[in-house]
């Protein structure tokens, strides 16, 4: 089930909205004003890295190198 942004024609209200199915779309109403004109906008969306390219190797240990037995160790 996608995830629509729509921009409302009559207030310009964007508003975001789960769509089941297709047929579902043309029911859609803006919430601001309750109007059916509406334009489909590209969603955009952004990704966010941890703080360092290190936390995507696994937890690290005392000793300063990855995690040997990750689980096993009380440091995680």
């Amino acid at each position: 089930m996608p995830i629509y942004e729509y921009l409302c024609e009559e207030c310009g209200t964007k508003f975001e909205k789960l769509v089941r199915r297709a047929s579902d779309a043309p029911e859609i109403e803006c919430p601001s004003c309750g109007r059916k004109r509406l334009k489909q906008e590209y969603s955009r969306f952004a990704a966010h890295a941890g703080p360092s390219s290190k936390s995507a190797e696994g937890p690290m240990c005392p000793g300063g190198g990855p995690c040997g037995n990750p689980g096993m160790c009380g440091m995680n």
